[in-house]
């Protein structure tokens, strides 16, 4: 990691807090791959089959609520706040789920569990700018999306193993061990960063709005599952809460992609819609257009994911590059990978081309995602960093969902005998590719405007 007296990831400066930082982001994906592995034995057992989807709603209802609420506590208390308090919480959710003697008590700690996530996560990206140098963020980003690989690939598999041999309630107490020995070895680190001297009021009005757009998120999920004049009533419910939650927790100009700031979340937002809603489709894809094995199907997936970490490290690689042109770069090779799935679709071509534009799309996030996360904290002052942090964090999980949940307006619709999946794979590349080339055409906008700093009452975000 660099020459002698060369700063780097693992010196004596920053060892313990690296590896703290990464096995928590690498517990918090684990649960998140592992979970979905569980799910069906947890409600069977709980007799909660009618609630399914109820426990995945509450995650990302809360979890938005718990960006917002991070982000407050990063710029008031700092990065050791937030990160402690994350860290407890989400500890408690898992004991809370692993312990759950109902569905009611199951979908609670689930909740539980998203609100500690979002803490978590905001409070990750203000303590990478507190405690790394601008030169060692690219290599830490990169060293992250790698920490989310090992649970890509075996998550859920030992879920699967755990849940036939001892029970499902370990997927969740399992864990608990090992959080712990991440707070520990981070907890050093975390007395050494700093606590603002002069911390703004607390933003309660916005922990309203986040409530509002998380709500939003769930409607948009449940009515995503329905194809009648219920589902589209609670449609229209979810854009406009989600529409009037989000405009006060996202920087001005984020939908028109304003320069800086705003095009950095909205960035964001693109990449992850555009590659998760595929990625959601395509193992459904392989099995029902191409008669593939459940193993067969989620090889695209592994590779996508290890696309995703080769890029990553290797832009970690290049300290001084232009983030601005990895970022395009990115966003190219992630609509060449989407439109190059579509392929499948073609009768006679079967489903082997997905192999590879996978891994080629996955090589687009490994470029784009820490580059945007390297621009951001490059443009966020320190008194806003939490905010905005939560603001990126927002952007990723409410662009995921809806993009989701399309594809499966677009599944269901198949299931009814509305369009072939063919047309389905067809309709949800040529959307995405789309999405990803606005977002190559916009990446010259997350460069920072060309002005004077702001002052340090200014604010990145809309009022609350």
């Amino acid at each position: 990691m660099g020459g002698p007296g060369t700063p780097g990831l693992l010196d004596g400066r920053h060892r313990l807090t690296t590896v703290g930082l990464l096995l928590l982001v690498t517990l918090v994906a684990f649960e998140s791959m592992a979970v979905a592995t569980a799910m069906p034995t947890a409600v069977t057992e709980l007799d909660g089959l009618a609630w399914f989807g109820w426990p995945f709603t509450a995650f990302l209802v809360a979890q938005v609520v718990g960006m917002v609420v991070g982000g407050d506590v990063g710029d008031r208390r700092g990065a050791r706040a937030g990160l402690l308090a994350g860290v407890a919480v989400f500890a408690v959710g898992l004991l809370a789920c692993g312990l759950a003697a109902d569905m009611a008590l199951f979908v609670a700690g689930r909740a539980v569990q998203g609100f500690g996530g979002g803490l978590i996560s905001v409070a990750l990206y203000v303590a990478i700018g507190q405690a790394y140098d601008a030169s060692l963020r690219p290599r830490l980003f990169g060293a992250t999306a790698a920490a989310w690989v090992l649970p890509a690939l075996v998550g859920p598999l030992v879920a699967g193993a755990l849940t036939t041999s001892v029970g499902w309630r370990w997927v969740f107490l399992g864990l608990l061990p090992l959080v712990l020995v991440g707070l520990c070895l981070v907890l050093p680190a975390l007395r050494d960063l700093t606590v603002p001297a002069d911390p703004p009021p607390a933003r309660v009005a916005r922990r309203w709005w986040a409530l509002l757009a998380g709500l939003g998120v769930g409607a948009l999920q449940y009515a995503g599952q329905r194809l009648d004049l219920l589902g589209a009533v609670l449609a229209v419910v979810g854009l406009t809460a989600l529409a009037a939650g989000l405009r006060p927790l996202l920087p001005r100009g984020t939908v028109r992609a304003r320069r800086g700031l705003p095009t950095v979340v909205a960035a964001r937002g693109l990449l992850a819609g555009s590659f998760f809603g595929m990625d959601a489709l395509l193992p459904l894809t392989l099995s029902a257009v191409h008669g593939y094995s459940p193993t067969a199907a989620g090889i695209p997936l592994t590779a996508g994911a290890v696309g995703w970490a080769a890029a990553s490290q290797v832009q970690g690689r290049y300290a001084g590059a232009s983030r601005v042109q990895l970022l395009r770069l990115g966003f190219v090779l992630l609509a060449v990978g989407l439109a190059g799935t579509a392929v499948t679709a073609v009768p006679g071509v079967g489903g082997w081309p997905a192999y590879l534009t996978w891994a080629l799309a996955g090589l687009g996030m490994g470029l784009g995602m820490p580059s945007v996360g390297v621009l951001l904290l490059a443009q966020s002052p320190e008194h806003r960093r939490g905010a905005d942090s939560a603001a990126l964090n927002i952007a990723d999980v409410t662009a995921s969902a809806l993009c989701i949940g399309l594809t499966g307006v677009l599944v269901a619709a198949a299931t009814a005998g509305l369009l072939p999946m063919r047309g389905v794979l067809v309709v949800v590349a040529a959307v995405y590719a789309a999405l990803a080339v606005a977002g190559a055409v916009v990446a010259g906008r997350a460069a920072a405007p060309v002005a004077a700093a702001a002052p340090a009452g200014a604010t990145t975000l809309a009022g609350p």
